[in-house]
């Protein structure tokens, strides 16, 4: 939820990143079903695309923060790895304090920075072998996952906490296999998301074909699958017994919690149900975070000409480039202690005020207070590297 700052930054990449915390906390705040039992309209649209996205835009980030199209070499890339590395235990540190604040929610911030160290080994790839990876481990990583997953035990808690680091070994299977937003398979939406972040993503060409590729694959995707689990015998394998096979995927439809059913039937891959990290789940939430990285990109670009427009849009969407001090502030309005309470406007209220503060420091044009921090600390530690490396 960090991302690259300067006079080069990509206006449309903050505003997909406005989108993605603005349906994650429509997930958190809207109910998840009309009052005739059905599937409500903000679940459909944001249940499992919206972290996802962030996810996607997470590997965006790291490759403009390395490199862009052309990858950093040599002690360069060191250095930025090295800064990479105090970033991730940053948000990682900040997700262990969130969970701690008691808000309910599946704090995603400690598995956001074990993703970001795992972006290490890939740094020096251009787009299409990390596309290529991308593209095969949104089939490997829920296999692979599912096979190591069914040893290990239930997770702990919703959110990782800080009394989990007395058992480092389960805490780490917590975020790589059992948790709510498993590492392991969610790799696929990072090298994805490095893999468009090594393209030129100033080029209109390139900001529609990532628009149109991501429609057709979450449409393919899902409709695949749909056909898949409609045979009788793969019904017949996620019942597992006697049961409904529409009530059962209705169900499933509203979310699960991070992974298929422990010890199931191999059939469960064949869902595309929001948090289940399946390869229908994963690649059509790759599709829908494509899709609208690339609209967005596209649309910023129809108003760059107008200064005054690109402005506006800057400073509306400025939430986007301070995502890490507004979802914390998002959780910590979670809270009982914290105003709003949890009624059906609350989600109003932290839409007013994560648009309104971001609108502030942006027409400031200054970096979130986290982000700045962020940026202090592991800037440190580039600076430091790479100044090590030329001596």
């Amino acid at each position: 939820m960090t991302a690259p700052t300067g006079s080069a930054r990509l206006v449309g990449v903050d505003v997909a990143r406005c989108l993605a915390l603005l349906g994650m906390m429509a997930t958190h705040l809207l109910l998840e079903t009309d009052l005739d039992g059905s599937i409500s309209a903000a679940q459909w649209l944001a249940g499992g695309r919206a972290s996802a996205l962030f996810a996607v835009l997470a590997g965006v980030s790291i490759a403009l923060m390395t490199g862009g199209r052309e990858p950093a070499r040599g002690r360069e890339r060191r250095a930025r790895a090295a800064g990479l590395v105090v970033r991730a235990g940053l948000i990682a540190f900040l997700g262990l304090v969130l969970g701690e604040a008691g808000s309910g929610l599946a704090v995603i911030l400690t598995y956001y920075g074990l993703l970001f160290v795992l972006a290490l080994p890939f740094l020096a790839l251009r787009a299409p072998a990390l596309l290529s990876l991308g593209a095969v481990w949104v089939v490997v990583g829920p296999l692979l996952n599912t096979v190591v997953r069914d040893h290990l035990p239930f997770r702990g808690a919703e959110s990782p906490r800080f009394d989990q680091l007395t058992d480092p070994g389960r805490l780490l299977g917590e975020l790589l296999f059992t948790g709510y937003y498993p590492v392991l398979p969610w790799l696929a939406y990072l090298l994805v998301g490095m893999g468009l972040g090594r393209l030129d993503l100033r080029v209109r060409r390139v900001q529609a074909t990532i628009a149109v590729a991501g429609a057709i694959l979450a449409v393919v995707a899902t409709q695949l699958s749909h056909w898949l689990t409609a045979q009788p015998r793969v019904q017949a394998a996620l019942l597992g017994g006697p049961g409904d096979i529409d009530l059962l995927l209705a169900e499933i439809q509203l979310g699960m919690f991070g992974t298929t059913p422990k010890g199931g039937s191999w059939a469960w891959m064949l869902v595309v149900a929001p948090h289940s990290s399946t390869p229908f789940d994963l690649a059509q939430t790759i599709g829908s975070a494509a899709l609208v990285i690339g609209t967005c990109l596209l649309l910023v670009g129809l108003v760059s000409s107008w200064e005054v427009g690109l402005r506006f849009v800057q400073v509306f969407f400025g939430a986007g480039a301070m995502t890490l001090s507004l979802y914390t502030l998002h959780v910590f309005m979670r809270t009982p202690e914290i105003p709003p309470a949890e009624e059906p406007d609350a989600y109003l209220w932290h839409v007013l005020v994560v648009l309104g503060t971001g609108a502030v420091f942006a027409a400031g044009r200054h970096k979130g207070p986290l982000e700045w921090v962020v940026a202090q600390v592991s800037g440190s530690v580039t600076r430091r590297v790479r100044s090590r490396a030329a001596s």
